[in-house]
């Protein structure tokens, strides 16, 4: 009996945590507002994968973006004096 008490749990748990397709529908036009490419074409009525393929897109431009710069400022750093670099480390570490 526990068994089925604890399947009847488990079932209800799955079918309260289902998101509706309202949600996934305003989950999406929330992303879309958020990538610059897409937001400009608001008019144009953009598949919900489209937008996925392009919030993976921009988030893999941003994560090679940080990577550049990071190795920029660690170039920058290497030639600036020493304390100086010391504080710029400390501001950005908070």
């Amino acid at each position: 009996m526990s068994t089925r008490r604890s399947r009847s749990r488990s079932r209800q748990s799955t079918a309260n945590s289902r998101i509706s397709d309202d949600q996934i529908n305003d989950l999406v036009s929330k992303l879309q507002q958020l990538l610059p490419e897409i937001r400009t074409h608001r008019s144009d009525k953009v598949s919900a994968s489209k937008v996925l393929t392009d919030t993976c897109n921009y988030i893999r431009s941003l994560h090679r973006d940080i990577d550049s710069l990071s190795e920029r400022l660690s170039e920058l750093l290497e030639n600036t004096d020493p304390t100086q670099a010391s504080v710029i480390r400390s501001l950005l570490m908070q």
